[in-house]
Parts: C-alpha cells; structure tokens; sequence
C-alpha cells in the first residue's frame, strides 16, 4: 500500500484493504485525530472508464447521501480524484461511510438452518424500517440481498450498496413511474423482470425483502431463479413445495407472511404497509431490550450448535495486542457486540481486525497447509490463483466461482504463521474474506474446506 497514495477525505486515511477487487476496493479509514474510524469504497478510474459508468456512480452517490436513517449505513462524503492528478494520488471516486464493523448479518448464519425466529423478528423489522423509510423518500433499492445487509458495531442492520437504486416517486407531489430496467440478482429477484414490460417499483423491493427474511428462518434461498427454469420455484407456484425440506419448517404465521410477500403477482403482493400489520411481524420483539453482547449471541446460536464457531475461536489464546485493544477503544465499541462475535484474531503479526468469521487455525506450517488447501479448492472446483509471497506477509491464495444458486463468488484466502504460546509449535492462521458473493454460500465453502480429507486433521478443535 505504500506505493500507492490516497487523499485524506475530511480527516480521514485510508489505512487497510477490507474488501472488493478489479476496480473496486474497501478500505477501513480513520481519523486519528478524532479517534473516528469509516469505511471507504474506491471505484478506480482509467482511460477505460465510460461517461456512462461515471454517471452510475454518480447517481448513487446522490441517492445514497441523501437517505438518511439509523437502517441505512450512513454516506459521509466523497472525493474524486481525476486521471490528471495521478501523480499525486491514485485516480478514483472515493465514497467514505459509516463502518459496518459487525460484517454481514448473514455470515453468522448456519446455511441451511438460519437463526431461528427470534432473531429473524427482530432484524426483519428492523429491515422493514429501513425499506419503509427508503420508498418515502421515493427511492426503490434494487438489489437487496444477503451481501447488502450489514451489522454496525452495536449489531443494527443496516442496508447498504445503492448501485441499482432508482428515483421511482417525486416526494413533494408523489407523483410515480414504473421502471424498466432489468437488474438485480436471479435467486432475488421478482417474477416480473422476467418479462419485457416496465414495472412498479414497490412490489420489487417487498418480494426482495420475502427472499431475505426466508434466508433468515431457514438459512438457504428459496431458489436459482423465479421462472420456469428452477424446479423449485414451479413446485412453489403449483402449491406443491409446502410440504417439502426446508418449506415445511416454517411456522404457519411465518409461512403465510413469506407467501404473502412472494405472491407471484405484483398487484396481489403484500405492500410495506400490509405487512406492518401482519401477526407476525406485529408481536413485540424480544430481543429488543436485550444487551448487545446477548444479542451477539442469539444470532451465532446456529453457529455454536453447528461447531463453526468453536472452528472459528479455538481458545487456543485470548490475548488481544494493545493494537487491536486501541483499535476498539477508538470506535467506542470495547468488550460489546463486534467483540463478543469474536472478531479480532490475534497473529504472530499483531491483531487483524477481521470482520469474518470464516477462519481457522491449524498445526501444519503456513508453506505445507497452503498448498494442501490450494490442491483441496481445486478440487471443490474453485478457481485458484497464487499470489506472489513477499516477506512477512502471508500466503495469499484469490479464489472464486460459482455456488449452488448458480451466484458468481470472489475472495482471498490468507495463510499465516500462527505460534502456539504454551507450547512454542509453529502452526497457521487461515481467513476467507469474501469480497463478492453469497455469504452463506461462502461459509458452506469454508465449512468445505475445513471438512475436507486433507485438511481436516490439521484444524485445531477446541
């Protein structure tokens, strides 16, 4: 990183990558003098970038700095750095947010059996605020699936990612348009962009939020796509999946609420209004009193029950560097929500702030382990590519593909010496960090790859 210089957005550095590729990265940035950290996206500019492409950026950086709502990760500012100042700085848009220091909602859930009913209440109402709030300021979201539902570090849902996000209502008249465009994500995604004619922007945005909250219960989508292409969509429309795995689980309310928010028909479709009064979503919550370290952990229960969390937090050591402890410190956070999910690893190279808890440690050396898990990828028919080994830095390994849902997947794997401090053995400290993708789909590519003959006997269990 110390070839490349980044501009100060209003006090603020850009300090470490956390995410994104190709031309568009994540940094976490802080402001040191007032012990404020951000989030900071950087979409890069090139000789190559369209007048088109910048108009896109540059409509959601107005949709998204004007919503402002505690469901919403807020937009702090931005920068542009033209192609003409490249001797100064790296050319790029610079769009710097509020840090979404829990992760993502869905990396805690177990796949294929979700967080349970409680705590998918508790942030599906949350989700419905944030939605309800987003359409009376006249815009449609697009795109809301699991990658765009973050955690801040008190664990509040926030929706992010705005770049399909429409102006569909005129606040001061509200006057409305239908929408044309085809976008968004297949196992998302409404019915109706199947066919060629404009639609209404509403119904769009209640079926994604149906989607979401049947991931929530049941820790899987519901299907590949909504049309006559998935087996399991045709078996929903005929009435006939209701008494199959996982369908059958639901509970009658919550069953009657998700088939009243996926009603194939967009006229018929439960509006945000109607489900506010649904019996379901209705009943008090009762985790909304509860503390932020036991919220932290209802939504992991999956995860313990599972053993991925006991995979992820060994109890090989507890210590956190004074590092990682001033880290906390200055996002006014310690010994609260992103602690309890266990989200700094502590590494022979001081804490890494790791917002994932896809990872694991191991007893084989960092140059063994990393090409048994290179072979073992491939195997699982992920493509692989080595990146260069520098001194102290880790062994990185950039990964992607497809999941199941037939969902484009891009990531890192990380491959670090790790000491055991009581009994001075050299072993490994392994992190995934997702950077496109479904993150259930991506846990269950973790879960894979610690579960795998090769590298199964070398992962420290607690």
């Amino acid at each position: 990183m110390s070839a490349v210089k980044y501009p100060k957005i209003i006090g603020y550095e850009l300090v470490e990558q956390i995410g994104g590729g190709g031309f568009s990265s994540v940094f976490r940035a802080a402001n040191l003098e007032e012990h404020r950290v951000a989030a900071c996206k950087v979409i890069a500019l090139t000789p190559g970038t369209t007048d088109k492409q910048r108009k896109s950026v540059d409509k959601e950086m107005r949709v998204h700095s004007a919503l402002k709502h505690r469901n919403v990760l807020e937009f702090l500012n931005a920068v542009v750095v033209e192609l003409k100042h490249a001797h100064l700085y790296f050319p790029g848009i610079y769009m710097l947010m509020e840090l979404a220091a829990g992760g993502d909602l869905f990396d805690k859930i177990a796949p294929d059996v979700g967080v349970g009913d409680e705590v998918a209440h508790f942030y599906f109402g949350q989700l419905l605020a944030g939605m309800e709030y987003i359409h009376k300021q006249g815009v449609c979201h697009r795109d809301l699936k699991p990658e765009n539902i973050l955690l801040d570090a008190a664990g509040t849902l926030k929706i992010s990612d705005f770049g399909l996000a429409a102006v569909y209502k005129l606040v001061e008249t509200g006057k409305t348009r239908t929408l044309t465009e085809r976008c968004g994500s297949l196992p998302y995604v409404a019915p109706e962009l199947n066919s060629d004619n404009p639609y209404q922007a509403e119904p769009i945005d209640v079926w994604g939020i149906g989607v979401i909250l049947f991931t929530l219960l049941l820790g899987n989508t519901p299907w590949d796509e909504p049309t006559i292409h998935s087996p399991e969509f045709c078996k929903y429309a005929s009435g006939s999946i209701f008494s199959e795995q996982p369908w059958f689980r639901l509970s009658t309310s919550a069953l009657s609420l998700i088939r009243g928010m996926l009603t194939i028909d967009p006229n018929k479709r439960m509006t945000l209004n109607s489900i506010q009064a649904d019996p379901w979503v209705m009943r008090p919550s009762q985790l909304a009193s509860q503390s932020v370290v036991t919220l932290a952990d209802k939504l992991t229960e999956s995860l313990r029950k599972a053993g991925d969390l006991e995979l992820a937090n060994p109890n090989i050591q507890r210590d956190v560097d004074g590092d990682g402890d001033e880290i906390m410190a200055s996002e006014g956070y310690r010994s609260q929500f992103t602690q309890s999910l266990l989200l700094f690893s502590q590494t022979q190279s001081g804490s890494r702030y790791t917002p994932h808890l896809t990872r694991f440690y191991a007893s084989l050396g960092p140059s063994l382990l990393f090409n048994i898990i290179h072979e073992t990828l491939v195997s699982l028919n992920v493509q692989c590519k080595v990146a260069p080994v520098r001194d102290n830095e880790p062994h990185k390994l950039r990964i992607g593909g497809h999941d199941k849902r037939r969902m484009a997947f891009k990531g890192w794997v990380y491959v670090e010496k790790f000491v055991y401090r009581d009994r001075n053995i050299e072993g490994s400290f392994v992190l995934m960090t997702r950077d496109e993708g479904n993150p259930i789909s991506w846990r269950q590519l973790w879960k894979a790859l610690i579960e795998s003959e090769a590298v199964s006997p070398h992962v420290l269990r607690k």
